[in-house]
């Protein structure tokens, strides 16, 4: 907690005048600067997007060759009793674990995160978030099934599992490795606990801020209180932090419970209101995707545009942008698969592809048309129209079509997105927590919950460019850790989904291959055997 608890008084800090911390501030960017930089260009990319490459060619791209299965096993299971089912003790059900795990990936990366990666990557970048997503969703069907594999239950008989589980499980099984999986679980949950603050809390909450005060308080902007602090941005911190304490405080059930009633409901208005304003805008469909494959590989400076975009910008902002999206490869998504009833590893492998494919390829696409249809991106030269501000340019695009009500709309939809994705990470972050402090998890992720909701305000109040480098950062130290796993632990993975394939998909009649541990492996082959997937 001797982290949280630093971080929390940092960020605070922030949110008091330019004057008092300007040279702080500026000091500490330069530093997140140069470490985004190494963990993200220099190691991040080559690792995720060669990870995903390798789970795919290893599985025999099982997202294409099984499409129907996974299909059929996820959307088609969600109107069936089978996936709703909540009866077992200290779990959720598998519906109830995708919308959480959706909660928290479905947020700011969905609107502001595409808008921002067109403005400074170009058109392009929706193409390399597309890369990202395909190779993505094997990376997060690895991560689960390695999740489910592993996963153990707590003293409160509810599961834990996440890659700190595998990386320290799965390594010490490979002789002169032990050491190294638990350096490297460690690692990963401190991360996972400040991405928690990152990604999870302070990004979320400060885009909804922005968003807020744009859309219905502009002409209450000038009223401060203490140290300058806005009043509205003021009152919005803490409308959210009371509501999140709510339900935060309740648990990982009472989080899916409320993910389960908001993210079916929210994802498809938001789908729905940006459908219309791209068939409003018809006539740009087409130059819109033709921008999206020509400036892939860059935006060359054309007619009196002062500069140009280099690939190497394009596919950063594309896969950065695409993984603070969908977060395939941070290992966080794990965190909440393990909590489900399933009893087949693979099985919620498969609603770890539906994730992928949900959040990327059909919210953040969607999203990218509404951008680029609306005239604010010269789908000539691939550059922003001067003056449009990425952090407004969605509600910009949406209010074209709807006057006021557009803005508004978007700012709701961002509210929502935002709040439940704070949700799924207040129980990312715990859980972190939980694995940390051993026998005295339980305690200090109670604590921690309390931590987490208390910093809520700060990421009212703090600025916005800070809270998103500061997130990109988090989300690349918790994913390098994570990814080492999953390569590491490949063969696994290919045993357990080939084990799975053979039995469910060929039907062959074999012993399953469910968990790494004897008695849970027990417990799990005889509700399989019984029909209780």
């Amino acid at each position: 907690m001797k982290t949280s608890l630093i971080l929390s008084s940092f960020i605070l800090t922030a949110a008091e005048p330019v004057s008092a911390v300007g040279t702080f501030l500026k000091t500490l960017e330069n530093i997140n600067s140069v470490i985004n930089e190494f963990v993200w260009v220099k190691i991040g990319l080559i690792l995720l997007i060669g990870t995903g490459i390798l789970m795919t060619v290893l599985t025999n791209f099982f997202q294409i060759v099984h499409l129907p299965h996974w299909i059929k096993k996820t959307i088609g299971c969600i109107f069936q009793k089978e996936s709703h089912n909540k009866k077992e003790a200290g779990s959720v059900s598998q519906f109830q674990a995708m919308c959480t795990a959706l909660a928290a990936t479905i947020g700011t990366g969905n609107i502001a995160g595409v808008s921002a990666a067109i403005v400074l990557g170009g058109p392009g970048a929706v193409f390399w978030m597309w890369i990202a997503a395909f190779f993505g969703m094997m990376t997060n069907f690895s991560e689960n099934v390695l999740g489910i594999y592993y996963r153990k239950k707590n003293e409160n008989g509810e599961w834990s599992g996440g890659a700190m589980y595998y990386l320290k499980e799965g390594l010490a099984e490979m002789p002169g490795y032990e050491w190294i999986g638990k350096v490297l679980a460690l690692l990963f949950s401190v991360f996972a606990i400040l991405a928690s603050f990152g990604i999870g809390n302070m990004g979320q909450v400060n885009k909804i801020t922005l968003n807020l005060n744009s859309a219905f308080f502009s002409k209450y902007s000038d009223i401060v209180i203490f140290r300058n602090i806005p009043l509205t941005s003021f009152c919005i911190g803490l409308a959210i932090m009371v509501i999140s304490a709510l339900i935060i405080l309740g648990g990982v059930k009472r989080i899916a419970a409320v993910a389960e009633k908001v993210v079916p409901f929210m994802a498809l208005a938001y789908v729905l209101g940006a459908l219309v304003i791209i068939f409003a805008n018809f006539t740009e469909i087409l130059p819109a995707i033709q921008s999206i494959f020509r400036f892939a590989f860059g935006v060359k400076a054309v007619g009196g545009a002062a500069t140009g975009i280099l690939i190497k910008t394009v596919i950063t902002q594309g896969c950065k942008r695409g993984v603070f999206s969908n977060e395939a490869g941070l290992g966080s998504s794990v965190m909440v698969h393990c909590n489900s009833n399933v009893k087949e590893p693979v099985k919620q492998g498969l609603w770890g592809i539906f994730e992928v494919f949900a959040d990327t390829m059909v919210v953040c696409t969607i999203t990218a048309l509404v951008v680029l249809t609306s005239g604010y991106i010269d789908l000539n030269t691939g550059l922003a129209v001067p003056g449009t501000d990425d952090a407004t340019l969605v509600a910009k695009a949406f209010s074209g079509v709807f006057g006021r009500g557009g803005e508004m709309f978007v700012a709701v939809s961002l509210l929502l997105f935002a709040f439940t994705t704070v949700l799924g990470w207040s129980h990312y972050g715990s859980k972190s927590i939980e694995y940390l402090f051993g026998k005295f998890g339980i305690t200090a992720s109670k604590i921690y919950r309390i931590v987490f909701v208390l910093m809520i305000m700060s990421g009212a109040l703090m600025t916005s460019s800070l809270a998103w480098d500061i997130s990109d950062t988090f989300n690349g130290l918790m994913m390098i850790p994570n990814l080492i796993g999953v390569l590491t632990l490949s063969p696994a993975v290919v045993v357990i989904t080939r084990n799975y394939i053979a039995r469910k998909i060929k039907g062959e009649n074999i012993p399953p291959v469910l968990s790494n541990y004897e008695d849970i492996q027990e417990e799990m082959a005889k509700a399989v055997a019984e029909g209780k997937e």
